[in-house]
């Protein structure tokens, strides 16, 4: 029940930190291939869920501070203590099928097996994915088997005044078999997955045309960026009309010099490319950009209140006319984001005459 309910608690963590692990994983992704492969995805974050699962089956469950013993004896160095415990309290009999799946039940087997299985398959994801070597492999699993342990003899990093868990040096030989028996287990699966290789070579070769996510990702990663550099010198410096002067110098003048890049798409591997890159078109691009996709939402939000105001309407009216105004902001950016996902070029591109580019080689 302990192993449920941390697996079900891993499960419910998994997506808070998904979330903020996503925007640097885009960003490395999109700097280092140009783009975001499925098979990476799904790796990856797999991969996450399953440390988030396993972390919480070695603190799970949390114990009262008031039940935690100080002083006792929490720490067990004498090794393969496990095969005394599986000699004096197992009914296993070699001779004797039915003894076989009673000793199964019994901690003295279960928990040794446990602590096997638990990290089988990060030796998986280290020969696979990371592609370690079995020394490496070996050694980054009994690394992983020693945080756990120094969590536990620490009493989760002092939140607890005592260790309310045994330190076991069984659990760092059980758990470094574990990674090791997980180095030799990949081979039977990598005939049905493709390799690190042809994921990276065919993660380049999508990333060589750029996608709609990709043109989403540039433009909040510039506006940061703006955002950013101008807090810091509106900071030091008093000048006025500061924020426009940047403005011309980030997506304008730094852009028309450097060829085409801003500092956010040079990171993700991309420039503008044209016919003319000229300051006037720089300047009518971006600021079409933004008064597009900030500027229009913002007129329509402020013209909604008025008519908000105007109507006069009840609490229960003015909630069912907020959530209309919020669904139509949201198919507003949701569409356009379709759209560039599905088509990779859109309008104002061809007005301008300027486009995004890969430079992925």
């Amino acid at each position: 029940m302990d192993y449920l309910t941390a697996i079900k608690t891993a499960i419910f963590v998994f997506p808070f930190i998904a979330f903020f692990f996503t925007i640097p994983f885009i960003l490395h992704q999109y700097h280092k291939y140009g783009s975001i492969h499925k098979w990476r995805v799904l790796i990856v974050y797999s991969f996450i869920l399953y440390m988030i699962t396993i972390y919480f089956l070695v603190i799970l469950p949390l114990p009262k501070r008031s039940e935690v013993v100080v002083g006792q004896n929490m720490v067990r160095l004498i090794p393969f203590g496990f095969v005394t415990d599986f000699l004096k309290e197992t009914s296993f009999v070699w001779n004797d099928v039915s003894t076989y799946f009673k000793a199964l039940t019994e901690p003295c087997v279960y928990v040794v097996v446990f602590n096997i299985l638990m990290t089988v398959p990060f030796g998986m994801y280290m020969r696979y994915y990371f592609k370690m070597s079995f020394k490496k492999t070996v050694w980054y699993s009994f690394l992983l088997s020693l945080f756990f342990e120094l969590t536990q003899l620490s009493g989760l990093y002092f939140i607890y005044p005592a260790p309310y868990r045994l330190f076991d040096v069984d659990d760092l030989i059980l758990n470094t078999t574990g990674g090791a028996l997980g180095y030799f287990l990949v081979q039977l699966f990598t005939k049905f997955l493709p390799s690190r290789e042809e994921i990276d070579a065919e993660s380049i070769e999508i990333g060589k045309s750029v996608s709609g996510l990709r043109r989403v990702t540039v433009f909040f990663l510039d506006t940061f960026l703006y955002l950013f550099f101008y807090t810091i010198l509106e900071i030091f410096f008093s000048i006025p009309y500061l924020v426009f002067f940047f403005f011309l110098v980030y997506f304008v003048f730094y852009p028309y010099f450097s060829k085409g890049y801003t500092i956010g798409s040079r990171f993700l591997n991309l420039k503008l490319e044209g016919p003319h890159l000229s300051l006037i078109r720089l300047f009518g691009r971006i600021v079409f950009l933004y008064a597009y996709y900030v500027g229009l939402p913002i007129f329509f939000l402020f013209g909604m209140a008025e008519i908000y105001y105007a109507l006069s309407l009840s609490v229960l009216e003015a909630l069912y006319f907020l959530l209309i105004v919020g669904i139509l902001c949201l198919v507003f950016y949701i569409g356009h984001i379709f759209w560039l996902i599905k088509n990779r070029r859109i309008f104002y591109d061809s007005f301008f005459k300027l486009t995004y580019v890969s430079t992925v080689k």
